[in-house]
């Protein structure tokens, strides 16, 4: 008799989920109660639809558009009954408000449509981590030379490839399937590569600083340096990319190149008010990390959410038209737990990273400090790359470029792609991937 099946648990995802659906909520009520504000032109219009506004009520306030029908249009005047007009005018307000609260209530469901069937969807991922071969507390160094393949023609020695994600979220989104993998990829075109897995903070993370991160950094870049006798390409990703960014600048020599991929600096130069508000919350949320001992993931994720509130309404909307069993199905869905697999920060990180970084701008200000030191991006001296997405909406192009600038020589690639796409996307190997290859195998032993 064959084992029974084990049920496929549903995912407890999109988090947060009652923010998000609050958000969906609000938003649709708010277009309900703003038609009603129209035929008493109460509503108080964003300046770009003025015109647009003014057209739609006189729109309904012709007749012909009553939808009663025109049965007073071609009599005279004089025998025109006021009370039937106005009656046809609230008619028409009737109809425009029914089709307003019916278009409100089908976007809703559609949403809810499609988190349902992402809750549901049978994907889940299966990649087998490679074996560490290096770790400390909970960080682990995963090694991918296992996926190097035997036989190339090119047998050159390059500088070993050490990847730094984010620590917000889960390093494997530069592994995030077999078949579509950066790390696997990088490795496959002769690379050393090996992958920075910082995973959530135990108990010896509990209370570390960027400066404790970027210590435990150092010394994974080490051991490489002394396993491989080469100095290393450092590749860090967004807030890897920080992190990779100080960590080269105290390597020196031992750091043979650093590729900065969506990584911010500039926190203010776009939405500058919005970025000093997340900065405030910092204050806000000291209560709530006091009670955890970290900012919890969904108060993490809440604050992502901010910036932009009406991406996972447009983004479920739009999954619920996919066929569930096609390959874009499978990949949204496999990008969508990465971004739901998040982990907590230390209160000590937290308050850099909200306080520091978002609300006084550090990093630009040149106030940002690690062990005491300034992090000088004009003192780096190995060759740079900073690939720059132009439909970044996390990091905005113009935060990056910030950084880029401040880097003696250093080069610049603007793939018409965003933050997590390049890393993601099936389309990302040509005008990302392999520049940033080419870009690495400069560095030979």
């Amino acid at each position: 008799m064959p084992a029974p099946t084990r049920p496929i648990v549903p995912r407890i995802g999109p988090r947060p989920l009652p923010l998000h659906l609050t958000t969906a909520i609000g938003y649709y009520m708010s277009s309900i109660s703003a038609s009603h504000g129209l035929k008493n032109d109460s509503t108080v219009w964003n300046p770009r639809l003025a015109e647009r506004a003014a057209q739609l009520q006189q729109t309904l306030g012709t007749e012909e558009n009553n939808p009663a029908g025109n049965q007073q249009k071609n009599q005279p005047k004089s025998r025109q009954n006021p009370s039937d007009a106005d009656d046809n005018q609230a008619g028409l307000y009737s109809a425009f408000l029914d089709a307003v609260e019916r278009q409100s209530r089908e976007k809703l469901a559609t949403m809810m449509s499609g988190i349902m069937r992402y809750r549901h969807h049978p994907y889940r991922r299966q990649v087998t981590n490679p074996p560490p071969v290096w770790e400390e507390g909970t960080t682990r160094l995963l090694d991918m030379r296992c996926e190097r393949k035997s036989g190339k023609s090119d047998d050159t020695r390059y500088a070993p490839v050490l990847l730094v994600p984010s620590l917000i979220n889960r390093g494997y989104i530069l592994d995030l399937h077999h078949d579509h993998s950066f790390a696997r990829w990088l490795a496959e075109q002769g690379l050393d590569v090996f992958l920075l897995d910082w995973d959530a903070p135990g108990e010896t993370e509990q209370n570390f600083t960027l400066t404790d991160y970027i210590a435990r950094l150092n010394r994974a870049a080490m051991f490489v340096n002394r396993e491989l006798d080469a100095p290393i390409s450092l590749v860090g990703y967004c807030m890897g990319g920080m992190l990779t960014l100080a960590s080269a600048l105290a390597l020196g020599p031992k750091a043979a190149s650093l590729t900065l991929m969506a990584t911010p600096w500039d926190f203010h130069s776009e939405r500058a008010d919005q970025a000093r508000l997340i900065g405030q919350s910092a204050l806000l949320l000291e209560p709530a990390m006091a009670a955890a001992g970290n900012l919890p993931v969904d108060l993490l994720q809440a604050l992502f959410a901010s910036l932009d509130p009406w991406l996972a309404l447009n983004k479920f909307a739009k999954f619920a038209a996919f066929e569930p069993e096609s390959e874009r199905a499978e990949a949204f869905v496999a990008l969508e737990d990465w971004l739901n697999d998040g982990v907590p920060l230390t209160t000590p990180v937290a308050r850099e990273c909200l306080a520091g970084w978002y609300g006084r701008n550090d990093p630009a200000q040149g106030r940002w400090r690690i062990a005491g030191t300034p992090v000088r991006p004009e003192d780096l001296s190995c060759p740079t790359l900073a690939v720059i997405p132009a439909n970044d909406r996390i990091v905005p192009p113009t935060s990056a470029e910030a950084l880029a600038a401040q880097i003696k020589g250093a080069r610049t690639l603007r793939p018409t792609a965003g933050h997590i796409g390049m890393m993601a996307g099936k389309r990302a190997i040509t005008p990302v991937w392999e520049p940033i290859a080419d870009f690495l195998k400069e560095a030979v032993r």
